[in-house]
């Protein structure tokens, strides 16, 4: 899996080691060991490297989708799960108690690879029946009616979207199942989705190499995977009719009320210059750590981690690559979640 790394995150990390302590544990070396989600990635990879040059505990994560994540979490086998999508009423029932620890706010981008357009509009209504095989030409009436002044070409769209059980494919059909009521009934919300049009791609990479490559290609990835391949992406009308592009600034905009749990969806939020297509990423974790013969130590240092990414210094590397901070209530509630966090019953944080 590639990794994202710049000069400038370089220059963000020595900060935060100052920030978090600086110096490396005495203690004893443990091994944390996570997979899911790789809309978060870029981020996971410089928190991750950081955090494992400025302390004892090693930490390597295996970005093959919410998904896979999510089931790795539930055989037992890594120490905490990366996921997009938020687990449902239904999905908690089916597991031990699961606290959910966001970890940044993002964007799933509509990237397009269109010779000689660099500006493109697109509204929930019209990439929902893009999706449905409805719209298929990139000259369609109502493409061109949000672009009045973009001449579209004749040509058939190439769609891509995710193979594998993934958040960002949950994010983005959610935000279809809000603004039309025709995906809603035919096709809904989930990880995987039958979409009856389009390639089919692996992760976030796999979409995104797809419309790189592929000229009248159009797909959703992480907002990232775009800026890193410097592929265009289009603005997309939010619920204020706002035509909005994704940035830190509209990402952050979305964000409303928390819940207890953190258990939210932020997609098509009705705030003035928000990004119709943002969300929150989280890392899942037993609420009991006392599973599949781990130790204490092992419980502590999983913690530990969820503390270091909430900090301030972490937090506000999250631009760096691309990603906004999480909004101060967030980082609250989970630190207060954090303390329910237990090992043989006995609070893990004291």
């Amino acid at each position: 899996m590639k990794k994202y790394y710049y000069p400038l995150v370089a220059g963000l990390m020595a900060m935060a080691v100052c920030a978090c302590g600086g110096q490396k544990s005495s203690g004893e070396s443990v091994e944390l060991t996570g997979a899911g989600a790789t809309f978060p990635l870029p981020f996971y990879n410089m928190t991750f490297e950081g955090y494992s040059a400025t302390h004892a505990d090693r930490v390597s994560y295996g970005g093959i989708g919410s998904g896979g994540g999510v089931r790795n979490l539930k055989d037992g086998i890594v120490d905490f799960a990366g996921s997009d999508a938020f687990l449902s009423d239904k999905e908690m029932t089916e597991m031990p108690a699961v606290v959910h620890i966001p970890t940044c706010m993002g964007a799933v981008v509509l990237a397009y690879n269109l010779p000689d357009v660099v500006k493109l509009n697109l509204s929930g209504e019209v990439i929902a029946d893009i999706y449905a095989g409805k719209i298929t030409d990139w000259n369609d009436a109502r493409l061109q009616e949000l672009n009045p002044d973009v001449k579209l070409p004749a040509k058939k769209i190439i769609l891509a979207f995710r193979s594998d059980g993934s958040g960002t494919t949950f994010v983005f059909t959610d935000y279809l199942s809000k603004v039309s009521e025709n995906w809603k009934n035919t096709y809904g919300a989930g990880k995987t989705v039958d979409f009856p049009v389009g390639q089919a791609a692996k992760g976030n990479p796999g979409v995104a190499g797809i419309i790189a490559q592929t000229p009248y290609s159009l797909g959703y990835i992480g907002s990232e995977y775009a800026f890193a391949q410097k592929i265009p992406c289009a603005s997309v009308i939010n619920a204020q009719g706002e035509a909005v592009l994704p940035d830190t600034k509209s990402i952050s905009a979305a964000a409303g009320e928390i819940p207890q749990d953190t258990r939210c969806s932020i997609t098509n939020a009705d705030a003035p210059g928000a990004y119709p297509i943002s969300c929150f990423t989280w890392l899942l974790i037993y609420k009991e750590q006392d599973y599949s013969s781990r130790s204490e130590a092992q419980a502590k240092a999983t913690l530990e981690l969820m503390k270091y990414i909430l900090s301030d210094s972490i937090q506000q590397t999250t631009e760096a690559v691309h990603y906004a901070p999480l909004p101060k209530k967030a980082v609250e509630l989970s630190l207060n979640n954090l303390k329910e966090v237990t090992y043989k019953g006995q609070p893990v944080l004291k």
